[in-house]
């Protein structure tokens, strides 16, 4: 009996692997194959990877910024006791706009100009003029103003216009309540002072948002004189130290918004010995009223950044010693009231379609 014994001719199976002395495995040929077509593949994937990972931080930085701006700006309003959704009567037709207060002492001829430009600004309703001189206002003059009023005026409803005529002369007479006004927005300005209409607009809409504070173009500010052993003395600064310091606490009503209650609330309800004390030194009725507006709403004043102009000759803050006339009236007053009143702050409203950087 013969056996035929087959055998396996290795050399016609075996794979390229084998006769170069390796293992045969179906999986590395795989792999190898796929390589052949694939070998780009992993650095796009990272690249698109770094991408994404790139697009998220920036997307979070956003949101971030987002998140602080919105706080900032909500803490500023807070911290400036602004409301922009402040249910003021100033918003109704009825109390819409301002009613321009004029002071005024002898000067006709600078009156005429400060009624002819109040009267071309779009937002004023009436202009008082205070009148606290002896003789009354010439019906010439009366006639000439009211004319003035009508021409100059822009707006299809003319402003009201009328002199508030006083027997005596009293630097309270500016703060007196004024019957049938239409608006809770009184301006008190000066007759040798000019704001532009643009300039003055811009101010009545941030005294809307805080209509119980004062809103000025004329900061002024105080500090404690710690030199005085053991006495509360405090100073009074001028633009200079308000430049200087970066701080205010008063801006004067020489131009100023105020709400009409507080010329009720100086006449009959500050102390009549600030009333005695102002018409006897001629002076200070301005920081009598940021002091009584600071009382009542224990908040600081609102400073308005906007070019002012002042037509007149120098008054009386360029006489000699004015500085320490003021000194002495602001500690009168504080005494008179039994504490400080007046709140600091370094805040002020600036128009940013007027400003390079905003």
């Amino acid at each position: 009996m013969s056996i035929h014994i087959g055998i396996r001719d290795h050399d016609a199976s075996a794979t390229d692997a084998e006769r170069n002395g390796g293992l045969y495995s179906p999986a590395k040929e795989k792999a190898a194959n796929r390589g052949v077509y694939s070998s780009r593949s992993p650095l796009l994937l990272r690249r698109v990877r770094q991408l994404l990972a790139a697009a998220k931080v920036k997307t979070l930085l956003g949101l971030c910024f987002l998140c602080f701006f919105v706080l900032a700006t909500s803490r500023l309003r807070s911290f400036m006791g602004w409301n922009p959704h402040y249910p003021s009567s100033v918003s109704s037709p009825s109390r819409g706009g301002y009613t321009v207060l004029i002071n005024t002492w002898k000067r006709n001829s600078l009156l005429k100009q400060s009624v002819a430009h109040y009267a071309s600004c779009r937002g004023t309703d009436a202009i008082h003029v205070v009148w606290s001189e002896i003789d009354p206002p010439s019906e010439t003059l009366k006639a000439y103003l009211k004319k003035i009023v009508f021409s100059k005026s822009q707006a299809f409803h003319k402003p009201n216009f009328k002199f508030d005529i006083n027997e005596e002369d009293d630097l309270n007479n500016r703060f007196k309540p004024i019957e049938q006004l239409r608006t809770d927005a009184i301006f008190s300005v000066d007759d040798d002072v000019v704001v532009p209409c643009s300039t003055l607009d811009f101010a009545f809409t941030v005294w809307q948002s805080a209509p119980f504070s004062m809103v000025g173009f004329v900061p002024r500010m105080h500090w404690l004189d710690k030199s005085k052993n053991g006495d509360a003395y405090y100073n009074y600064g001028g633009w200079w130290s308000v430049w200087w310091m970066g701080t205010y606490s008063m801006v004067l009503s020489k131009a100023a918004f105020f709400h009409r209650r507080y010329l009720d609330l100086y006449t009959h309800k500050m102390p009549s010995s600030i009333h005695d004390y102002v018409s006897r030194e001629r002076n200070c009725e301005d920081i009598a009223m940021s002091l009584l507006v600071a009382n009542a709403t224990t908040a600081p004043p609102i400073w308005v950044k906007g070019k002012i102009y002042e037509i007149g000759s120098s008054g009386i803050s360029s006489l000699q010693g004015h500085s320490k006339r003021r000194n002495k009236c602001l500690n009168d007053f504080i005494s008179l009231y039994g504490s400080m009143p007046l709140v600091s702050t370094n805040v002020k409203a600036v128009d940013a379609r007027h400003e390079w950087f905003w």
